[in-house]
């Protein structure tokens, strides 16, 4: 008995490490293969993304750098290094930006944890970077505390300037309070009735600058919180400040004013140009102005010039350029996306409207074209009396080389709204190996089901309610995966070009468009629910083999059927009805709700990005209760491998003589229908591209063929069906021969050799007799 004992785990050594043996060697061969194929065929497209350093990344046909870097390939530094001066340490701060100190207010001040002092990292007028003197804030000022000294303003402007932009240094650590705060100081810097210093104004452009720095959702707040419209205060004070500086150019990361006088010898236009930088920030790209322009004149590396037409008027102008529309809170334009949305002012001083003015401007927005395509966009204006973005005026009109046009017969802030839509890669029909795999294992699953309820009162079996309802799940699941999982979308004619329409000037309501698609919706609903389902009733069949043969001399539990039916239908029903909801409500008028619960390439789950993987769907309503169900199942497998299947046990009569080949085959059998192979799955969330295309195929061998697997192992290998085989075979034997004699003996011996062939199929009486406890006979099945 020892040593059989021994044999048999010698058997499964054995197996096991030929397994893994095979796994690494096709492993290897497949990463050697893909080695080589990469090697023959290397993709152009790959090189711009090793081509950009210091976390520059490749868009549209040059390297888009961080602010710390600059040149072709990101490579030239753009930052002053780590300082300290005067007991203050900084960091590295980017050219052209005040950076905070280390050392920050003390507990139990009025601005504790903000930084103590600034300083500005600057570039020399003979081109080299080097830093400015320190500039040291009071912890004894906030910018609530600001608001309250604008009456003073004229007299302490300068001081009240600096301890603004001191205190706004650190935008992310602004509230939608000091947001509010700050635009109301420094718009009334800027007021000329206060009479402020020109010292404090300028300081005060670079407080504005830093603000813009905060996020969306804190001016969004601010807005809703700011009951003396100080945002739009703040604009109309910088429009006039624009044309006061002569022809002075004030350049921010996130500001830039351009003055510029008028003389006799001045044409009737003056055009403002605003160039393409290494980064989003615009000191690192140009201004310019042509007094004497005759139209637009855009080239490849033009962001946005504005030609303003004076006619005979010829007072000072100004143009403010702001590198984002956070100041410009609309109720009828919502921004989700970080697109190029630049704010352009052009002004003419003069006390009303000259209606000879007009503007004529054009827009290259920077977006990734490879992800997104510009759909539409509106010439728009802000109005201060609506506080919000209008059209009466401004017309849209063609411009080549990717430029959008705008024209205006008045002066103000102009933008344009752009709507995109973005370009999904849906991928090709499915892969062959899946629809094969998908197509047997329908058809196993159904013959599998048949098979169980036509048969279960010969088989007398105890399994086959949980059989029966983990096979329609997986039937249902296959059926909606083959023909219903790719997104009809993705036959739509895709409309690339640009609708330049001037007669359709209208403010869309959103910077992206989706097209909606219900049914996809529905689907993906429904693969969510039965793959749920499917695994739902893994976890049950696992619960009662676990009582079956583990729990062996104890009954199963009262209305055992009833209880694992409501919770392996119900259950799921559940999770998916609670997730849709609660996504639907959390979008609010999101008109594209839809998108936050399934995939637009695929009709399945959104896949989460990684700064929101925690708090998606995903996460809690698919790998977490699949996570946990596998583990159990996993758990439950062993115990039953270890004490049952490879185990002599006195008390399992089918135990004490069964040969390993039939171990083997029944093992198999619980790993198929507990979903052991999906572990696989995890195998691909793997960082390397070679080894999830390995891991992607064997996981799509085994799980895409589990129908037909289960068709093999617990149907094709009982008593009843081969017996039933037989009977059809020689059937069919009897009646070929009956129409057509054969001649020779030839066929007749393969049609013997192939009825022995399947009367030696290992086969396990009724349920499969190596998992039937001896003197068991209470039939649990439904009747």
């Amino acid at each position: 008995m020892r040593s059989c004992h021994s044999c048999n785990i010698r058997v499964l050594v054995a197996i096991v490490c030929g397994l893994l043996t095979g796994v690494i060697l096709g492993l290897g061969i497949w990463r050697l293969a893909v080695r080589i194929q990469r090697g023959v065929s290397t993709s152009v497209s790959s090189t711009p993304i090793q081509f950009c350093r210091n976390g520059g990344t490749w868009q549209n046909g040059r390297c888009i750098c961080t602010e710390e870097w600059k040149g072709l390939r990101c490579t030239i530094a753009n930052f002053c290094e780590n300082s300290t001066d005067m007991g203050f340490t900084f960091g590295r701060i980017p050219v052209g930006r005040y950076g905070p100190s280390l050392q920050t207010c003390p507990e139990g001040t009025v601005n504790a944890g903000n930084p103590k002092a600034t300083r500005l990292c600057n570039v020399s007028d003979y081109g080299e970077i080097m830093l400015q003197n320190v500039m040291i804030g009071s912890c004894t000022e906030n910018l609530e505390t600001l608001e309250t000294q604008i009456e003073d303003i004229t007299t302490e402007s300068k001081n009240i300037s600096t301890e603004a932009q001191i205190l706004t240094a650190d935008a992310s650590i602004l509230t939608p309070e000091n947001i509010t705060s700050a635009t109301r100081v420094v718009g009334q810097i800027f007021n000329e009735t206060r009479g402020a210093e020109s010292q404090a104004k300028r300081v005060a452009i670079t407080t504005v600058s830093q603000i813009l720095d905060a996020s969306e959702d804190v001016f969004q707040r601010a807005a809703e919180i700011d009951n003396e419209d100080s945002f739009s205060t703040l604009i109309e004070q910088m429009e006039s400040y624009s044309y006061s500086l002569g022809d002075e150019t004030v350049v921010e990361p996130n500001v830039a004013i351009q003055s510029v006088t008028r003389g006799s010898d001045s044409g009737s236009s003056v055009l403002f140009s605003v160039q393409k930088g290494s980064s989003g920030s615009l000191v690192s790209g140009g201004t310019s102005i042509n007094k004497t322009a005759d139209g637009l004149n855009p080239d490849g590396q033009t962001e946005l010039q504005i030609l303003l037409n004076t006619g005979e008027n010829k007072n000072p102008c100004g143009f403010v350029v702001y590198q984002n529309n956070k100041l410009f809170q609309s109720k009828a334009f919502t921004a989700t996306s970080d697109f190029s949305q630049k704010i352009v002012s052009g002004k003419i001083n003069a006390k009303d409207q000259d209606p000879d003015v007009s503007v004529q401007m054009v827009f290259n927005p920077t977006y990734d074209r490879r992800e997104f395509q510009l759909h539409s966009y509106a010439c728009v204006y802000w109005n201060f009396l609506k506080k919000d973005w209008d059209t009466h005026g401004c017309q849209k009109h063609e411009n080549s080389a990717g430029f959008l046009g705008c024209r205006c017969n008045h002066t103000t802030n102009f933008a344009v709204l752009m709507t995109f839509k973005k370009d999904y890669k849906y991928p090709e029909s499915l892969d062959i190996l899946s629809n094969i795999g998908c197509a047997l294992s329908i058809a196993g699953l159904a013959l599998t089901i048949m098979f169980q309820i036509v048969t279960r009162k010969i088989r007398k079996t105890s399994v086959t309610w949980v059989l029966v309802s983990l096979c329609t799940s997986m039937l249902i699941f296959n059926l909606l995966f083959v023909f219903g999982i790719e997104n009809s979308n993705k036959n739509l004619v895709s409309d690339s070009d640009i609708k330049v329409n001037p007669d359709n000037n209208e403010i869309p309501v959103r910077d992206t468009i989706d097209t909606p698609n219900p049914s996809c919706t529905v689907i993906a609903a429904l693969l969510h629910y039965f793959l749920l389902v499917t695994f739902t009733w893994n976890g049950l069949n696992a619960t009662q083999l676990y009582f079956l043969l583990i729990r062996t001399m104890k009954p199963l539990p009262h209305h055992f059927i009833l209880v694992i039916s409501l919770v392996g239908w119900g259950v799921p029903a559940i999770v998916v009805g609670v997730t849709v909801g609660a996504v639907y409500a959390q979008s609010g008028n999101k008109s594209n709700w839809e998108l936050d619960y399934r995939q637009e390439e695929i009709c399945w789950l959104a896949i989460p990005k990684s700064d929101n993987f925690v708090k998606s769907p995903f996460l809690w309503s698919f790998i977490v209760p699949v996570t946990i169900i596998l583990i159990s199942n996993i758990a439950i497998f062993i115990i039953i491998t270890v004490k049952v299947l490879w185990k002599n046990n006195q008390n399992l009569t089918s135990t004490k003589k069964v040969s390993s080949l039939k171990k083997i085959l029944s093992t198999l059998s619980i790993a198929v229908v507990f979903g052991v192979t999906w572990i696989l799955a995890y195998a691909m969330l793997i960082n390397n591209d070679d080894v999830r295309i390995v891991f992607s195929y064997i996981f799509c061998l085994f799980n895409t063929t589990q129908g037909l697997q289960i068709f093999i192992l617990y149907t094709v290998r009982t008593k009843v069906f081969q017996s039933e085989a037989s009977k059809v075979l020689k059937s069919l034997s009897s009646s070929f021969d009956r129409v057509k004699p054969l001649p020779s003996m030839t066929p007749l011996r393969l049609r013997v050799r192939m009825y022995n062939m399947l009367r030696v199929i290992p086969s396990l009486h009724e349920r499969f007799r190596l998992l039937e406890p001896s003197g068991m006979t209470e039939e649990t099945s439904l009747s």
